[in-house]
């Protein structure tokens, strides 16, 4: 588990800190392209003769700016600093990276904390960083993020905006997502009925935690300093579980002081009609084929984790 704890106790740190990568929070489809097709020169010129032309929103624009907002509803730390921060990591230089950093304050994004890494992975930074989240759409870093125990996702659309809908709604998967994949293990190995017949039989022993869970212990964090009622922040479980499979899930969410404002048991149902009707802003999921039939519906995080995401 990722820690929020800052070493120097005279500078708290924000409740929450989220990571993107500028491909995810910027369209950067036709900058990778002159990249791929005439090198990293001609790409460093081509950046640097646009550095004042804003990049469009790219797949977590809508997520990131809804998330980042919700610091005007909340009292700062003690030290004066937002309770929620976002962090660039990007794999620009300084010199490319200058048109992301020109992009967020085009677009009114308080975000000041930034590291380029000139091609080199960037995640090395989140711990540095104390992040509980990395988007990114780049498949392989998700993946080394994932492996070393950092949670994230790969974004694989931006999903229909949410503008009408002042409010920030996260939905999650459970198995491989907020918990460990040791029940999907059994139902792929060994069935439905071996799974749920072990679910019954652990039904008051709480589930290990999984990749996302850091992030969700962050988000109730935030939550926490709001009346019910008045919190901007709402958080869904999007599960296929179903009765009698649901008990441990709620016992383990109890037992890690967590609230989620509302779970939807589906039995295998497509999630896709449900994520639209609780107006999910992003949804994270394990499986890549749940993930290809919500993209149209909501910006979805591939969390590449667990045995079905198997090299």
């Amino acid at each position: 588990m990722v820690s929020s704890e800052n070493p120097n106790p005279k500078s708290p740190t924000p409740d929450l800190i989220v990571a993107t990568s500028s491909s995810a929070l910027f369209d950067m489809n036709e900058s990778d392209q002159v990249f791929r097709e005439d090198g990293v020169v001609a790409y460093r010129r081509y950046q640097v003769d646009r550095e004042d032309v804003p990049l469009e929103p790219g797949p977590a624009f809508s997520f990131i700016r809804k998330l980042l907002a919700t610091n005007q509803m909340m009292p700062p730390n003690a030290d004066g600093r937002d309770r929620i921060e976002v962090v660039l990591l990007s794999r620009n230089s300084s010199d490319t990276g200058l048109r992301v950093l020109h992009s967020t304050r085009h677009h009114g994004l308080p975000i000041t904390r930034a590291a380029f890494t000139g091609g080199r992975a960037p995640y090395r930074y989140m711990r540095a960083f104390g992040c509980q989240l990395f988007l990114s759409t780049r498949l392989e870093d998700v993946r080394n993020c994932l492996e070393q125990k950092l949670p994230a996702a790969q974004l694989l659309s931006s999903g229909p905006s949410q503008a009408d809908n002042p409010g920030l709604n996260i939905a999650f998967d459970g198995d491989s997502v907020l918990f460990s994949d040791e029940a999907e293990r059994i139902y792929q190995s060994a069935g439905l009925d071996a799974f749920s017949r072990m679910e019954q039989e652990n039904a008051s022993r709480p589930l290990m935690g999984g990749p996302m869970k850091p992030f969700l212990s962050g988000l109730h964090g935030i939550q926490s300093q709001f009346a019910e009622s008045e919190c901007p922040i709402r958080t869904a479980l999007v599960t296929a579980r179903s009765a009698p499979a649901h008990e441990r899930v709620i016992k383990t969410l109890r037992s890690w002081g967590i609230h989620l404002d509302e779970a939807l048991f589906l039995g295998g149902q497509t999630k896709a009609e449900f994520l639209r009707a609780f107006e999910a802003d992003v949804f994270f999921d394990d499986q890549l084929s749940h993930c290809e039939a919500a993209q149209d519906v909501v910006a979805t995080g591939h969390v590449a984790h667990g045995v079905s995401n198997l090299r």
